[in-house]
C-alpha cells in the first residue's frame, strides 16, 4: 500500500501530558526500564482539534449528544416537533442504546463519530423512507464529504458494523528514548487575604511530572484515502489539503494537560518523513530498546540512534522508498509540498 511514515523525536520539559487513573504521568516498561509514555488516543485528540482549526474539511465530532442535531436536521426537513423527536430517538437507538430520556438532554450511551453532512443526509433519508435503519444506510454506502477526521481516525459502531470505517492512520504510543522517572512537585498557595499575624499556607499538595525526549510514530495510508468509503468524493486538491493538514497537525499538536501550569508546548526537533509505494508502515522504536544515556543530553544521541536504525532496517530488509524528507534539513513546507505529489 502507498503510505506515509512520520518518525518524530520531540523533547518535552517538565510536564504531565497524559495522566493515569492515579493522576500520575503514564509510563511503560520497554527495554527493561521505565519510560515516559503518552497514549496514542491522547495525542490523536490534540491532532484532531488542531486539524479542525486548520481546515474546513475536518468537521467530525465524537459525541453522545447526537439527538439534538438529529432533531434540528429533521425539523429542517419539515417534520413537526414530535415527529422529529421520535425520529431522532429511533435513529439513535439503531446506533447505540439511549440513556434515560427522563433527563432534559437525551444522550446515547456510547460516543458516535459523525459530521454535519452525515446528520443532514440521515435526516433527509429518514423523511423519504420513514425508517431509521434504512436512513442510516445512506452513510454506510457513501463516502465522507466534510469530515476527513473520520476517514483518518476511523469509526467503530458496535450495533451496526456497516457504519464502521477503517481508519487510514496508525499511531504508536509515544515513549521516551531513555529511562524516565516520575517526580513529585510539592506546592503551596498563599491566601491573599490571610491576616498578617497568621502563618501557614492557604493550601498545599503534590502533583507528579516528568520530562522526556519522545519517539513518536504515525503513518497514513495514502491509497485508502481515495477509496469509496473514505474521501473519493473529494477533489484531488481537497485530498491534498487533507494530507497536508494531517501532517502539520501531527507534527505541531501537543496534548493540553496542565498547559497553563507547566506548559510543555514544544515542537519536534527531528522528523524523518518517508513515502513508500508498497509494504506496511514500520516504526523504529527498537532504536531505543537500549535506553539512551548521557550527561551531555539525550536528544542528539536519540537522533543518531534513529538514523542508524533506519539505515540498518532499510539495508537488512531491502525496503524501497519513493521519498525521504528530513527536518530540520528541510522545512515543514518542503515536507508538505513533497508528500502532496504522492496523493491520489
Amino acid at each position: 500500500m502507498k503510505h506515509l511514515e512520520l518518525h518524530i523525536l520531540q523533547s518535552v520539559p517538565v510536564s504531565c501530558l497524559n495522566r493515569d487513573d492515579l493522576n500520575s504521568p503514564k509510563t511503560a516498561i520497554f527495554g527493561g526500564v521505565q519510560r515516559a509514555r503518552v497514549s496514542s488516543q491522547c495525542w490523536k485528540r490534540a491532532i484532531r482539534e488542531m486539524a479542525k482549526e486548520e481546515s474546513e474539511l475536518f468537521k467530525g465530532n465524537r459525541t453522545k449528544l447526537i439527538i439534538e442535531p438529529l432533531i434540528a436536521a429533521l425539523k429542517h426537513e419539515k417534520l413537526n416537533d414530535e415527529d422529529a423527536k421520535n425520529g431522532a430517538k429511533a435513529i439513535a437507538e439503531e446506533i447505540c442504546k439511549l440513556d434515560s430520556d427522563k433527563e432534559e438532554t437525551i444522550k446515547v450511551k456510547t460516543l458516535f463519530f459523525t459530521s454535519p453532512d452525515e446528520i443532514n443526509r440521515i435526516a433527509k433519508a429518514y423523511k423519504e423512507k420513514g425508517d431509521a435503519k434504512k436512513a442510516l444506510k445512506v452513510i454506510s454506502v457513501a463516502g465522507i464529504n466534510d469530515a476527513a477526521d473520520i476517514s483518518i481516525f476511523g469509526r467503530m459502531v458496535a450495533n451496526d458494523a456497516s457504519l464502521n470505517i477503517e481508519g487510514a492512520t496508525m499511531f504508536s504510543h509515544p515513549i521516551s528514548t531513555h529511562k524516565a522517572d516520575n517526580e513529585i512537585d510539592f506546592f503551596t498557595a498563599v491566601d491573599d487575604l490571610q491576616l498578617g499575624e497568621e502563618s501557614g499556607a492557604g493550601m498545599m499538595g503534590t502533583i507528579e511530572f516528568n520530562s522526556a525526549t519522545y519517539y513518536r510514530f504515525a503513518a497514513l495510508n495514502l491509497g485508502m484515502l481515495a477509496d469509496g468509503s473514505h474521501l473519493k468524493g473529494l477533489s484531488l486538491d481537497e485530498r491534498k489539503e487533507v494530507v497536508r493538514t494531517f501532517i502539520k497537525s501531527t507534527l505541531m499538536a501537543i496534548p493540553g494537560a496542565r498547559k497553563n501550569s507547566m506548559n510543555g508546548n514544544t515542537l519536534p526537533g527531528y522528523v524523518l518523513c518517508v513515502v513508500r509505494d508498497k509494504g506496511h508502515p514500520i516504526q523504529l522504536a527498537n532504536a531505543f530498546e537500549k535506553p539512551v544515556q548521557g550527561k551531555d543530553g539525550i536528544f542528539d544521541k536519540s537522533v543518531e540512534r534513529l538514523k542508524e536504525e533506519y539505515k540498518k532496517t532499510k539495508e537488512t530488509w531491502g525496503l524501497d522508498e519513493k521519498a525521504v524528507i528530513v527536518m530540520p534539513e528541510k522545512s515543514l513546507k518542503d515536507i508538505l509540498d513533497e508528500v502532496s505529489k504522492y496523493v491520489e
